[in-house]
């Protein structure tokens, strides 16, 4: 069993990569240890109330609630990020622990595989 972190740091609509590391994260938690990491533009995946069918893409932003069902319960938010970005916590979809940039880079330091998006 390998330490996975997977990092969300891009926006979450106009690519692929968010849902990808999305079911990546799904997919290898069976036989990994995966901590997902929201950082920089990547923190508005975590906004409630996206409306993404307006500009024709897919709606994967409601499978970020199956990350707890998949026993991924290691979701880092970037304080920085969410505060550059008038960003609160009441505004997220999901849990998330609310940490600095610093912490993130700690714990980044521990990983086996980190996977940026």
């Amino acid at each position: 069993m390998k330490n996975v972190a997977i990092v969300f740091n891009q926006v979450p609509h106009g690519n692929a990569k968010g849902r990808e590391a999305l079911d990546l994260s799904l997919a290898i938690s069976d036989i990994n240890h995966v901590s997902v990491f929201f950082i920089h533009d990547g923190v508005f995946h975590l906004l409630r109330d996206q409306q993404p069918e307006k500009i024709l893409m897919r709606d994967y932003i409601a499978t970020l609630g199956m990350l707890d069902l998949y026993d991924i319960t290691d979701i880092y938010a970037c304080e920085t990020s969410l505060k550059q970005r008038g960003l609160h916590h009441q505004n997220l979809v999901i849990n998330t622990q609310m940490i600095s940039q610093q912490a993130i880079n700690d714990l980044l330091a521990t990983q086996d595989v980190i996977l940026q998006f």
